[in-house]
């Protein structure tokens, strides 16, 4: 091949190339995943999950302190939740995790976000929390095998429980927001004749969990309930959700950090009490958010719950 020959031929490899990075929303191949640079800082994984592909959202640092998966709850999924983005507020739990030196993951289960229904159609706790744990062995994976801190938001707290009841090996430590479930309480078995409803979410929902006023801005309630509509426009439909009858604490040595809201009627004091004092780990705290909903992480004592956070799980990455 001649001299001239040879420069064209780089100069082409060189230009495809380039092409090839500067693609929007370029995939790229790693594993048993796909990725996608939604933005500047959020990448959308698409990992498989005993087959299912599952959407994993993604905001990165450089050497991070220690590694966060965010599990969302029943209605609405992982961007909104967590990666709430409103001009001129800082409200997203990502975005203020990655501040503190951690690269963040946030999870959309079955039926929700980017993440299809199976051909069930159904989700149930036990399908939910085996997703869990394969996205978190996924994401120790991806990183060296390092161990995650899970954290789980109102029903995605108790499949946080119970996915770490059943495997722990990939956990740091588990922190629970919202809890809402009465131990002593038994869920009743579906009946024969559940049908699967699709139900359309509404905006009346979307809004529901800011219960303080004045504790978030009406532009910033107005930005979740577009996103969330967007992202979960039809509700998903739950079966076998007696499955969390299942759970026990006095099976759970993983360090445990419970977070309530002050307000959050749907996690009460008592339901938080048989939790925290059932568990194995003496490891444990119980943080009340002062001036807190359920929503407390989007709102006005977003830096008291970000700083309880943090300083529980800092102790792991010393």
């Amino acid at each position: 091949m001649t001299y001239l020959l040879k420069q064209q031929c780089i100069l082409v490899l060189l230009f495809v190339v380039t092409i090839a990075c500067k693609a929007e929303n370029q995939s790229i191949k790693k594993s048993n995943a796909t990725a996608i640079l939604v933005n500047d800082s959020l990448i959308e994984h698409t990992v498989l999950s005993n087959g299912h592909p599952m959407a994993v959202w993604e905001k990165k640092v450089e050497n991070p302190k220690g590694l966060i998966l965010f599990v969302h709850g029943r209605t609405w999924s992982g961007v909104p939740d967590f990666d709430l983005q409103v001009e001129g507020e800082e409200l997203s739990l990502m975005d203020g995790l990655v501040e503190q030196g951690y690269s963040t993951y946030a999870i959309d289960l079955r039926g929700y976000g980017k993440t299809p229904r199976d051909t069930t159609e159904w989700s149930s706790p036990e399908i939910a929390s085996n997703d869990i744990l394969n996205i978190l062995n996924w994401i120790s994976e991806e990183n060296n095998n390092s161990k995650v801190h899970l954290f789980g938001w109102s029903m995605g707290s108790t499949l946080s429980l119970l996915a770490t009841q059943k495997e722990s090996k990939d956990i740091a430590s588990l922190t629970v927001f919202g809890y809402w479930q009465d131990l002593d309480s038994k869920i009743p078995e579906d009946t024969n004749d559940k049908q699967l409803m699709k139900s359309i979410n509404t905006a009346e929902n979307a809004a529901s969990d800011f219960i303080i006023p004045g504790s978030i801005s009406q532009k910033a309630i107005d930005t979740y309930v577009k996103m969330a509509l967007a992202y979960d426009p039809i509700r998903v439909d739950w079966r076998h959700e007696s499955e969390y009858n299942s759970i026990n604490p006095s099976l759970i040595a993983t360090p445990v950090l419970l977070i309530q809201g002050e307000f959050d009627p749907l996690a009460p004091t008592v339901n938080q009490l048989k939790l925290f004092t059932r568990l194995k780990t003496a490891d444990k705290s119980w943080v009340v958010i002062s001036g807190g909903d359920h929503a407390a992480f989007m709102e006005t004592p977003r830096k008291h719950f970000i700083q309880s956070f943090t300083a529980f799980i800092d102790r792991f990455n010393e």
